[in-house]
This record gives structure tokens, sequence and C-alpha cells, in this order.
């Protein structure tokens, strides 16, 4: 997939425009207002927080009070997803995590890097799409751009590279197949 390039108009710039960056401090202030710190039972009202804005909801999932989102806009979350204690949703572009799939506490899902190979350090964006009946292990780190299939496991504490086949299981740094005894 192609990732978004922002190119700073100065070194340092925001990428966002003054319309993004001010519901952002919104977003960020309702949260810790509203959410942060309710209990575990209170899910149907972070959900309604997230969809008030711009969360794309289905079903019932499941969002810790302690998991944090970048940018609810971007993410989309279907019924029975849960995202854990401490979850890191980084999403400059797009995030979709599917029927069932469970994100363990502390796992960093990030949409965004920068070119390094450039002076001026542009903002690179793609997608990160967890499919279906997947589960991603405590601290596992998503790069931009990853898919992770249907049916998949994340060891903990792995970095995922690149997309991980449907039904497979993976872990390390960066994280591999592996096989079947």
């Amino acid at each position: 997939m192609q990732a978004k390039q922002f190119i700073p108009s100065a070194r340092g710039a925001s990428p966002w425009t003054r319309q993004q960056r001010v519901s952002l401090l919104a977003w960020d202030c309702s949260w810790s207002l509203l959410c942060a710190w309710t209990p575990k039972p209170l899910n149907r009202w972070r959900l309604l927080i997230l969809r008030l804005f711009g969360a794309k909801i289905e079903g019932n999932p499941f969002v810790h009070q302690r998991a944090r989102i970048q940018v609810p806009w971007n993410l989309t979350l279907c019924s029975g997803a849960s995202l854990g204690d401490r979850t890191n949703i980084y999403s400059l572009d797009k995030v979709t995590i599917g029927r069932r799939a469970v994100i363990g506490q502390e796992s960093y899902l990030c949409t965004g890097t920068h070119d390094l190979y450039s002076v001026d350090l542009p903002l690179l964006t793609s997608p990160i799409i967890v499919d279906y009946d997947t589960f991603i292990g405590a601290r596992a780190f998503v790069l931009p751009g990853v898919t992770i299939g249907y049916g998949a496991v994340v060891g903990a504490c792995s970095v995922v590279t690149r997309d991980v086949p449907p039904e497979t299981w993976v872990a390390g740094n960066p994280a591999r197949i592996l096989e079947k005894s």
C-alpha cells in the first residue's frame, strides 16, 4: 500500500491544520476527563465518546479505560474486538480492528513514521488492518502499512514489520513465522 507523505513547510512544523490540532486537543481533554478514570463496566460510555469523535464502532467492542487512541476518527472497531490496558493506537492513518480481534496490553499499533532519507523528514503514514479472530500479544509493536490476517497470532514483545498471513503465528524482532511442531 502506498504511504501518504506530508512534507512540513518548515522543520518541526506540524502536519496538522489548525482545525485538526484543535480537534485533537478537544479529543485529548475529553478522553482524560470523561473516560480515562471510568471503571471497566462503563465500556458503553467510552464507546459513545469514541463515536462522538468520529470512530466507527460496529457492534460491541471493548476499549480499556487506559487505552490511548491518538486520532479517533481514523479508528474502526468491529464487534467483539478488544483494546487492552495501555494499548496505544497511534492512528495518524486508518486503523481497522476486526471482529473478535484482541490487542494485548501495552501493544503499540503505529501508522506513522518519517522518511529518514529526506532532509525534510516528511511524515509518512500507512493504514494498519488487524483482521478478525486475531491475537496480538502484550507489548507487540506493529509498523505502518501492516495487515495481520484472520486467525493470526503475534507473540508478546514482537515487532511486526510486514504483513502476517492468515492463521499464522509470528514472534520475535523482527517477527518471523513460527514453525508448527
